[in-house]
């Protein structure tokens, strides 16, 4: 997915509703530029060898962590807030309703290399989506 042109965040937040189910906008160095809608919990998870970046468009955010030793706190965000979890840190994101954006290595799954109890049904575990936008009148795409 290389693209010459543009992508506008708010025309691409409005082409789906499905929460936590991420659409790839830009892949740069073997990494996704990714878009979500958020609502609810997700699920805990950990990714064990990538640090994910968070970067909320709209809306609140909170990621639950969980710490070696079991203690649980929790970072809130807010729109033009970013956080980063760290490699191998249990977390859970959650939130009344809001869209984010994420950065992480092309491949990497939403419900990380493992997770706790079953996967709610409003979380899509996938690797991101490719992001299908209807073209605007008189645009034309570069590339094949």
């Amino acid at each position: 997915m290389t693209s010459l042109e543009p992508v506008n965040l708010d025309e691409a937040l409005a082409s789906f509703d499905e929460i936590y189910s991420p659409r790839i906008v830009a892949r740069t160095n073997d990494y996704d530029v990714r878009i979500a809608h958020v609502g609810g919990e997700h699920v805990w998870h950990v990714h064990e060898d990538t640090d994910e970046f968070f970067l909320v468009l709209r809306g609140d955010f909170a990621v639950a962590l969980r710490a070696a030793d079991g203690t649980e706190s929790t970072v809130a965000l807010r729109a033009g807030d970013t956080f980063v979890v760290p490699r191998g840190t249990e977390h859970k994101p959650s939130s009344a309703g809001g869209s984010i954006l994420m950065f992480e290595p092309s491949g990497t799954s939403t419900t990380g290399d493992r997770h706790e109890g079953d996967i709610p049904a409003h979380v899509h575990s996938t690797a991101g989506r490719e992001l299908r936008l209807p073209l605007r009148p008189g645009e034309g795409r570069t590339g094949a």
